[in-house]
């Protein structure tokens, strides 16, 4: 995580935006009242779909289980019904 001060964000704005959402870093902002922290777009809504997959009751139990299940005991996707 890159950290910087809040004088230096207000001068280099541009630069550390463009880097978090090149590098997918988060940054930490730090000001005398607390630090903030920029995420990119897809470090956000990778964050917000773990949490929602987190979420639901059972599901990270049942990946678990696939994925000890050798693969030709699967369902092909074609016979899958979306």
């Amino acid at each position: 995580m890159t950290n910087v001060n809040i004088t230096n964000f207000r001068k280099d704005i541009y630069e550390l935006l463009e880097q978090t959402i090149k590098y997918n870093e988060p940054l930490n902002i730090s000001t005398k009242n607390g630090n903030a922290i920029v995420l990119s777009e897809e470090d956000y809504n990778n964050l917000i779909e773990t949490l929602y997959i987190s979420s639901i009751p059972g599901l990270k139990e049942d990946i678990k289980k696939g994925l000890k299940e050798d693969i030709k005991d699967c369902v092909s996707e074609d016979e899958v019904e979306w």
